[in-house]
């Protein structure tokens, strides 16, 4: 399946994105866009992993979990570390149920 991102998207969080569903995949970018854009760490559908060994921070988008950081030196430029589907207690990402 080809996923249609740049190549500066498609890190660990790219790979996880492009093996989720086509809708999913549009939700997540969408959400992405719109509720990140402006002030990624501003926002009453993210917050602070309460774990941060997976990334400091996590996007609520549905039963999907989009876990990123900020970008230091650009505040404008989030990372996205993971993306996980969440099925009641447990986490999903790439196939392999994560503790978190």
């Amino acid at each position: 399946m080809a996923c249609g991102l740049q190549d500066s998207v498609c890190g660990v969080g790219g790979r996880t994105l492009c093996q989720l569903k086509a809708r999913q995949q549009a939700d997540v970018l969408d959400a992405v866009k719109l509720q990140l854009q402006y002030e990624p760490l501003r926002n009453a559908k993210q917050e602070t992993t309460a774990s941060q060994s997976l990334a400091p921070w996590e996007l609520r988008v549905g039963s999907l979990r989009v876990f990123y950081e900020v970008d230091g030196g650009e505040p404008d430029l989030i990372n996205v570390l993971a993306i996980g589907i969440k099925k009641g207690s447990r986490l999903i990402i790439a196939g392999r149920e994560i503790h978190i």
